[in-house]
């Protein structure tokens, strides 16, 4: 399929089949990050299915499925805030 996929951007005369390549090549992408969502669901729901709300449960397969864009959050000032808000009681 790269082989024809180059010939045809060689060629350059047939735009509406580079298209249909070039969507061909991102469809897998696309399938493989829906698969690894329903799977981390599937994990959790197994895991923690007898205790956990449905709200919960929703929160935690978000916090799995964009793991990435939660690496990226400095947490301490979430904390302290929470902290601060939520002070010790006696």
């Amino acid at each position: 399929a790269m082989e024809i996929f180059g010939h045809v951007r060689e060629v350059d005369c047939y735009p509406n089949i580079s298209i249909a390549y070039r969507i061909l090549f991102t469809v897998p992408v696309t399938v493989a990050s829906a698969e690894r969502s329903f799977s981390k669901l599937k994990l959790l729901k197994n895991y923690l299915r007898s205790t956990m709300t449905q709200e919960r449960l929703n929160g935690l397969a978000t916090l799995c499925i964009e793991k990435k864009l939660l690496d990226e959050i400095d947490i301490d000032p979430i904390i302290s805030d929470f902290a601060s808000r939520n002070g010790p009681q006696f």
